[in-house]
C-alpha cells in the first residue's frame, strides 16, 4: 500500500516485505524488510530497515524492473555499455505483501521512468544537451573510458590517492582555512570519488554539497556519506558525467581533484571546465583555480643508459637460432617514446624552469585539446642534455588563505611524482648556453596526449651573433603509456656469460634514426631569436 514518505509532492513510497541484492552470496547480507521510494526527479532507494545506512539507489533512466511472480519483483540497473549488448551491473529482488502492492508499484515506476526520461529528452535548466548527445562520449573511445571508470570504481585506488597525505592535507587545508567560501554555499564537487572533499566542504559550512561521480563509487560514497549524518544530510550523491547529469540548481563554489600526471592526464580538465560552464554560477569560485606546468632541461646519465640498455635484448644474433637485431633499432626508439614517471634530485636541473599557466576559470574546453609550449632555457653549467623535466603546481585561491598544491622535486613527494621526456639523443651545451624547443602536446581519444618534444642547443661563443642552431634532438611520446620509475634501480648485475663490455656505457650508443620524429645534426639559420615563455 502506498505510504506517506515526507513533504515532498515528488516522493512516493511502498513497504516491502523483503529486499535482498543480487547475486546472492555467503557474504550478501539476508533478506529484509523495507521500503522503496521514489525521490527527487529520477531516483529510486530502497532502504533496510535492518541498516538503514546501507540504502541502494537506482536512477530510474537507467533501471529496469522485472515482474518473476504476483508479489516478486526484480530491480536492475544498467552497467556501462562498452558495446551494443546491454549489461546490468548490480539487481536486488523485492517481496511486496499484496499483489495490489505489486501492481500499485509497477504502474508507479513506469509512470516515473517515463517523466525521467522526458525530462532528460527536454531543455535541461542549465542549457545543456541531453545525456544521448554527451560530448564525453564524441570524444574519447569507449573501451578508454570503461577502462577508466572501473579503474576509479575500485575503493584500493580510492585508497591510494587518500593516502597521499600531501595532496589530501592540501585540499582540507585550501577548504578549511577558507570557510568564508563555503559557508552557506551551494558546491559541487566534480568527480567525487569517495566523496571526501563532498564532506570537507560540508565541514566547512556548505550549505548542499552534490557530488558528482560516474564510476561505481558512487554506491561507495553514498555509504561513506551516510556514515557521517551530520554531514550528510547536506550532501547529495549524483551518479553520472558532468557532460550528462542536470542539477536542480546552480553552485557558488565548485571543488575537484581533475589532476592527473603532468597536469592534463586523463583529460578530467576537460569535463571540470565543461562542470564549469553548465553548473557554476558567474565569477563562481573554482578550488582550484589555476594550473601551472613547469619544464626545464636535465642531465641524468644513468637513466639514459638504463634506458638504451633495454633493448639490448634485441641485439642476440642467435635467440633460439633466430636473429633479434632486426627489431633493435624499433625496440631502442620504443623505450624513449615513453615518459619517465619518478621524483627525481633537483640538482639534476640544469637551467632555471619556464612555466605554462592554465587559468581553470577562464580557459575553453577547446584550448585543451592541443597545448603548444615554446621553450627557451640558459644553461647553467656545460653538460649533455638528456630531456626536459616536467612537474606541475595548482592554487587554490581562496579568500582569507591561497593554497599552492606542489608536484616539485625536492617538495614532499606526492602520487603524481614527476615527468621527464628523454631524448635518444642528447644534446650538449655550454655554461651560458642557450636551449630553445618546443613542447606540444595533442589530446587523443584515449584520454591523454601524445607529446612532440623538441630541443635545441644555439650556437656559443664567438660568432654566436649570427644565430643558427648548432645541435637539435626530438622524439615523440604517449602520455598515456609511461615508464613508471619509482625508485632508483641498482647498476645492471651482469649474467655469468656476459663480458663487462657488452653492458652499454652512455658514450658508446648508436643513435638509429628511422623517421622524421628522430633525432638529427642540423645547420640553419635561426627564424627565431627567442621563445615566448608563458
Amino acid at each position: 500500500m502506498e505510504i506517506p514518505v515526507g513533504h515532498s509532492e515528488k516522493e512516493l513510497g511502498f513497504r516491502l516485505e523483503s529486499i535482498s541484492q543480487l547475486p546472492s552470496t555467503s557474504s550478501t547480507p539476508p533478506a529484509s524488510h523495507g521500503s522503496a521510494q521514489f525521490c527527487g526527479l529520477s531516483e529510486l532507494r530502497f532502504d533496510l530497515e535492518t541498516d538503514p545506512k546501507e540504502a541502494v539507489n537506482f536512477d530510474l533512466r537507467t533501471t529496469q524492473l522485472f515482474k518473476i511472480g504476483r508479489v516478486h519483483s526484480v530491480c536492475m540497473s544498467e552497467g556501462f555499455e562498452a558495446s551494443k549488448e546491454k549489461s546490468f551491473s548490480r539487481g536486488i529482488t523485492i517481496q511486496f505483501r499484496r499483489e495490489t502492492e505489486s501492481s500499485a508499484f509497477h504502474c508507479a515506476f513506469e509512470e516515473r521512468k517515463k517523466e525521467a526520461i522526458a525530462r532528460g529528452e527536454s531543455e535541461l535548466p542549465n542549457g545543456r544537451e541531453p545525456a544521448s548527445k554527451s560530448k564525453f562520449d564524441d570524444k574519447i573511445e569507449a573501451s578508454s573510458a570503461k577502462m577508466y571508470f572501473h579503474y576509479y570504481g575500485q575503493l584500493l585506488h580510492q585508497q591510494n590517492m587518500l593516502q597521499d597525505y600531501v595532496r589530501t592535507g592540501t585540499y582540507y587545508a585550501a577548504v578549511i582555512e577558507n570557510r568564508a567560501d563555503f559557508v552557506g554555499r551551494v558546491v559541487v564537487d566534480v568527480g567525487a570519488g569517495s566523496g571526501i572533499l563532498s564532506l570537507f566542504a560540508a565541514q566547512a559550512g556548505a550549505k548542499h554539497v552534490y557530488a558528482v561521480e560516474a564510476s561505481e563509487m558512487a554506491e561507495y560514497a553514498r555509504k561513506l556519506i551516510a556514515g557521517n549524518p551530520l554531514l550528510g544530510q547536506r550532501i547529495t550523491v549524483v551518479k553520472g558525467k558532468v557532460e550528462e547529469i542536470d542539477l536542480p540548481e546552480k553552485a557558488d563554489i565548485m571543488i575537484s581533484e581533475p589532476m592527473g600526471t603532468l597536469l592534463i592526464n586523463e583529460r578530467m580538465l576537460e569535463s571540470y571546465v565543461i562542470a564549469r560552464d553548465r553548473f557554476l554560477v558567474p565569477n563562481g569560485k573554482m578550488f582550484p583555480t589555476v594550473g601551472r606546468i613547469h619544464m626545464a632541461p636535465f642531465s641524468d646519465e644513468f637513466l639514459y643508459v638504463e634506458i638504451a640498455n633495454k633493448a639490448l635484448f634485441w641485439q642476440q644474433q642467435n635467440y633460439y637460432g633466430v636473429d633479434l637485431t632486426p627489431l633493435h633499432g624499433t625496440a631502442f626508439q620504443g623505450y624513449f617514446s615513453q615518459p619517465v614517471v619518478d621524483a627525481f634530485d633537483p640538482r639534476l636541473l640544469v637551467a632555471p624552469a619556464i612555466s605554462h599557466v592554465i587559468n581553470f576559470s577562464s580557459v575553453k574546453e577547446e584550448d585543451l585539446y592541443e597545448i603548444d609550449i615554446p621553450l627557451k632555457f640558459i644553461s647553467s653549467v656545460g653538460t649533455r642534455i638528456h630531456g626536459l623535466a616536467c612537474w606541475f603546481d595548482v592554487l587554490f585561491n581562496g579568500s582569507t588563505v591561497p593554497r599552492w598544491l606542489t608536484t616539485a622535486p625536492g617538495a614532499p613527494t606526492t602520487h603524481w611524482y614527476q615527468l621527464r621526456c628523454v631524448l635518444s639523443q642528447p644534446i650538449y651545451v655550454m655554461p651560458g648556453q642557450e636551449i630553445t624547443g618546443q613542447l606540444h602536446m595533442i589530446a587523443h581519444n584515449a584520454q591523454s596526449y601524445t607529446i612532440h618534444l623538441t630541443m635545441s642547443a644555439k650556437m656559443w661563443g664567438p660568432g654566436a651573433e649570427q644565430g643558427g642552431i648548432l645541435q637539435s634532438s626530438s622524439c615523440k611520446l604517449d602520455l598515456k603509456e609511461p615508464y613508471y620509475r619509482m625508485s632508483q634501480p641498482q647498476a645492471y648485475s651482469m649474467a655469468q656469460d656476459q663480458q663487462p663490455h657488452q653492458l652499454l656505457q652512455t658514450q658508446d650508443i648508436q643513435i638509429l634514426s628511422q623517421d622524421e620524429e628522430g633525432s638529427e645534426l642540423m645547420q640553419q639559420p635561426s627564424m627565431n631569436s627567442g621563445a615566448e615563455l608563458h
